[in-house]
Order: C-alpha cells, then sequence, then structure tokens
C-alpha cells in the first residue's frame, strides 16, 4: 500500500456467530495479508470470541448486548486509539464476501471518498431480499439519495470502508447504538464527507441472528424512519 496509510483495521462485530465467524476472518486475511483484524463480540451466548481468537483475530467483548451499532462504534474507538489509517466493516455472519474489500478501499486509498458503501445491488444480479425489506431499503435509499444528492441503493449495508476522518467522527455521540443505516449516511454527509457507493458481492445470510422476521421489519422501519427524522431536523448543525 501506498507510504502513509498503511495502518488499516478490518472491524467484524459478531452475535453469536460461532459457525461462521472464524471462516470471515481467515478469508479477510487472504485480502488483506497487512492489516489488524477485530472482532467485537457483543456478549454472545455461544463460542464466538473463542472462534475469533483461534483464527487470531483481536476480540473485544462487550459484558453485556449493546447493539450493532455500539458493536461498531467500539470497533472504530478501537482504531481511534491505535490510530488507524482507515476501516473497513463487515458482518461476521459471512454475508459479505471479503473478494469485494479492494474495491471498497480503493476510493479511500486514492482520497477520492471518505466513506464507502458497499451496494449488493450495483452491478449484481440475483441477490434475492424478502418484500419487506426491500420496502424499507427502497424507502430509506429514496430519502438517503434525496438528501445526498446521489444514488443510494443499498442504504442497510454494513459493508463500508471509512478514512480516519470518518472513523473519528463516528467515536463521538452522533454515532446510533442500534441500526446504523441510513441515518449515518446522512449524519456524514451533512458534516461534509463524501460518500460513494460501489458495487460488493454478497451471500445469502445463513445467520439466526436477524432484524428480518416476524414483525421486526416493522420495527426497524419505525426507528430507522424515527432516527432519519431526527437527523433531518438536526442537519448541519452535526458539521
Amino acid at each position: 500500500m501506498p507510504e502513509g496509510i498503511a495502518r488499516g483495521l478490518v472491524v467484524i462485530p459478531a452475535y453469536n456467530e460461532e459457525a461462521n465467524v472464524g471462516q470471515v476472518v481467515r478469508q479477510v486475511r487472504t485480502q488483506l495479508p497487512d492489516a489488524d483484524i477485530v472482532v467485537v463480540d457483543d456478549c454472545s451466548r455461544d463460542g464466538t470470541a473463542r472462534a475469533a481468537r483461534a483464527a487470531s483475530a483481536i476480540v473485544l467483548r462487550h459484558p453485556v448486548n449493546l447493539g450493532d451499532g455500539a458493536a461498531r462504534q467500539t470497533g472504530f474507538k478501537y482504531a481511534q486509539q491505535g490510530n488507524y489509517d482507515w476501516v473497513v466493516q463487515l458482518d461476521g455472519d459471512g454475508q459479505h464476501r471479503p473478494e469485494s474489500i479492494p474495491h471498497l478501499l480503493a476510493p479511500i486509498l486514492d482520497g477520492s471518498a471518505d466513506l464507502v458503501i458497499g451496494s449488493r445491488f450495483l452491478g449484481a444480479e440475483g441477490y434475492q431480499v424478502q418484500a419487506s425489506r426491500r420496502l424499507g431499503q427502497f424507502l430509506f435509499g429514496a430519502i438517503a439519495s434525496l438528501v445526498t444528492r446521489q444514488q443510494i441503493t443499498d442504504p442497510t449495508s454494513g459493508f463500508r470502508a471509512l478514512s480516519r476522518k470518518v472513523v473519528n467522527y463516528f467515536c463521538t455521540d452522533v454515532y446510533p447504538q442500534q441500526y446504523p443505516d441510513a441515518d449515518v449516511l446522512i449524519t456524514a454527509y451533512y458534516a461534509g464527507f463524501r460518500l460513494k457507493e460501489v458495487p460488493a458481492q454478497m451471500r445469502q445470510s445463513t445467520t439466526g441472528q436477524t432484524i428480518h422476521r416476524g414483525l421486526r421489519p416493522l420495527y426497524y422501519i419505525y426507528k430507522m424512519g424515527l432516527s432519519i427524522f431526527v437527523t433531518l431536523l438536526r442537519g448541519r448543525q452535526v458539521r
């Protein structure tokens, strides 16, 4: 990697992912052999932490379950303290394919973007989502696109790359404890950061830990809608 941006960190939030997280860490290692990998175990009830350590990842463990956003922010704070130049975040369930990491990192490394979103809907065919989930993606993607003045096709993607400036900004209380999706993109835009979406390969999630079952999608739409509304009210005050 170019001089001055060689120190990178991969953040993998995980909850009850003993069956998947070790393989995810090993696959990431093949793509980024020089980067550090930290798994944030959000108080799993299984052997997630043990599996991550066996794969040679750094493990940070929450004493109580705090939610996906809090787990990601723990990784960001670790990156801030370690003075890393960039962060890649991906899920511990194997949904995000590490082969796409170089595509996410490229705009960060060449300085053309501060926050890069990996989209499963750009340049890819055949990815199927539930109707209720697709509704939320369409709705929040439309809002994010309108506010940021650029097309956002996958606002719920947890596959992202961040510059050091964005990581440091997300270590503050602007970052939500749960569901850090479209509201985070809007907040980053208001703060003056450059957003970019790139194609990313994703698998269908096989984990049982999902917010997209039963009535949970409706609750997610309500919570995300409320969070976006508050973000829009705050507007450019976040700058």
